[in-house]
């Protein structure tokens, strides 16, 4: 899929081109769906999905598998709209047949086909990135058509093997498409991912000593790589919740849901500003698990208005208008149930900055004791920054109250290219060596160390590692008399050098340069 992405966008740039190439996958998919489950309804009767069109009855039947469809999956699609069939219809004679009209006109009835159901708001302008009449495909139409032709046609020949239901592989593909698109993406690349590295730590850490999860939560969810990677750790979740400002990257986050085959009826994602307009069935529900990577120190509006919100009124300060570092934080509290626990990526800032910062640092620890560990990561592992970051972990009801675990893994990495990855092999595991850390509540010498709650108190709750773990590696002592011998050494050859050089200045007639 990759290599398709790599061949067939020729001179578009990759973000432009991975709407297309994600929501033609996802069309692929609802397509194949859609035939599987269609043609197991059909079965008893003899009869196949591709076929039901010419038969005498085709009405009667294309409404009574859109009736179980619509509960089932959420959407429907006739066997003319199938991704197969458009993708036959663009090649057929081995030609470009125009196809973007048939195209947009199925996008549009995929999502209209929800409308009234129960699935309406998960399906709801899910294609509208999709712009077949974007000069980005080409100048006129026909060359538009001849790509869209092309991308479908390679599309097609790619096995999705949907029929295997205890495989992942297509939402694997997925993820690792949208991360391939995310390691080019720059700055704009954390709007919608987390790295993989760092999603399996996150995940880990909120289900320790858990076999499964009523509900997990992500405030600012981006393409849902977070929620997925929790359902991969503890296997059964029951619900999946999840906020997102970006619309492009919401229906990413909507389509790769369905693409990891979560029902429709198990996930609720909601497109706005989590600090500003949190989402009306969430703000009163509580999540055992909440994992988020907001971005990072991003300006909100502070205002005064804020201290009637109950998320925020206990605290009596805001997060400063340019760093809604902890705003986000507060927000996830507020949304923790009573036995769950949250872990969330920030600025190492939020550890030690002052100020209203310091003030809400200090009512989480002394007034709640709510924070359960301090993880320091290094620096320059996340796309398109390269400021050094930290993981809080929080929790209402802790195991061990009377202290805060800091782990300082910041020197732990890999250098690769021009980015730092944390080492996950049979040599060195930092994944590994965190989570373990973090779930034994070891102390380990220039690694790790268990704080008392007064130690963190007499810090004046500044949390910077440092302050907790002393990484300091002594350099090795030095001989005085071996370097006096061989600075003696060296100065001989340096008139030895001097006198060569002054014997070739005489030769050439020349003067010498000392």
């Amino acid at each position: 899929m990759w290599n398709i992405t790599n061949a067939l966008r020729g001179n578009m740039d990759a973000d432009d081109f991975r709407d297309y190439i994600l929501g033609f996958i996802f069309y692929k998919y609802l397509s194949r769906k859609m035939e599987l489950y269609a043609n197991v309804i059909l079965k008893p009767d003899g009869l196949d999905y591709d076929t039901v069109e010419a038969h005498p009855e085709a009405e009667a039947l294309l409404e009574a598998i859109k009736f179980e469809a619509l509960d089932k999956l959420g959407y429907f699609l006739k066997p003319s709209e199938l991704f197969s069939e458009l993708a036959k219809r663009g090649n057929s004679g081995n030609k470009n047949n125009f196809i973007l009209g048939d195209l947009a006109n199925v996008l549009t009835n995929i999502e209209q086909s929800t409308m009234g159901s129960e699935s309406e708001d998960d399906f709801g302008n899910l294609f509208e990135d999709l712009d077949l009449t974007s000069s980005k495909l080409g100048k006129t139409e026909d060359t538009k058509n001849e790509l869209i032709v092309k991308v479908l046609t390679h599309l097609e020949g790619i096995d999705f093997d949907l029929e295997n239901t205890d495989s992942d592989i297509l939402g694997d593909a997925y993820e690792y498409l949208i991360g391939q698109f995310a390691s080019g993406a720059g700055k704009k690349a954390d709007e919608f991912y987390t790295p993989q590295q760092v999603s399996k730590i996150l995940a880990q850490l909120v289900t320790t000593g858990k076999t499964k999860l009523k509900s997990v939560y992500d405030p600012t969810c981006g393409s849902g790589s977070l929620l997925l990677r929790v359902a991969k750790e503890v296997g059964d979740v029951g619900e999946f919740y999840g906020q997102e400002s970006n619309p492009t990257t919401y229906n990413l986050c909507r389509m790769n849901m369905i693409m990891h085959d979560i029902h429709y009826k198990r996930f609720d994602i909601y497109n706005e500003d989590t600090l500003v307009n949190p989402s009306p069935n969430h703000i009163d529900k509580r999540f055992e698990a909440i994992v988020a990577n907001p971005p990072f120190s991003a300006n909100w509006s502070a205002s005064p208005l804020f201290m009637s919100d109950d998320r925020f009124s206990a605290y009596g300060k805001l997060a400063p208008k340019s760093k809604a570092d902890f705003a986000f934080v507060q927000h996830m509290v507020h949304q923790l149930d009573a036995n769950g626990t949250m872990a969330c990526v920030l600025p190492h800032g939020v550890l030690f900055r002052g100020a209203a910062e310091g003030h809400i640092r200090k009512f989480l620890i002394e007034d709640k004791n709510y924070l359960d560990a301090v993880i320091g990561l290094p620096a320059n592992i996340f796309y398109g920054t390269s400021i050094p970051t930290c993981i809080l972990v929080l929790k209402k009801k802790r195991e061990q109250p009377e202290n805060i675990l800091f782990i300082d893994a910041s020197q732990h990495f890999e250098k690769v290219k021009n980015q730092n990855v944390l080492r996950e092999n049979n040599a060195f595991n930092d994944i590994e060596n965190i989570v373990n850390t973090y779930r034994n509540r070891e102390t380990k010498d220039k690694y790790s160390y268990n704080a008392t709650l007064a130690e963190v108190k007499e810090n004046d709750y500044n949390l910077n590692t440092p302050r907790y773990v002393d990484a300091f590696e002594e350099e090795e002592p030095i001989d005085l008399t071996t370097v006096a011998k061989y600075l003696k050494a060296l100065d001989k050859d340096i008139t030895k050098t001097d006198a060569t050089i002054a014997d070739f200045c005489k030769q050439l007639n020349i003067d010498t340069p000392f």
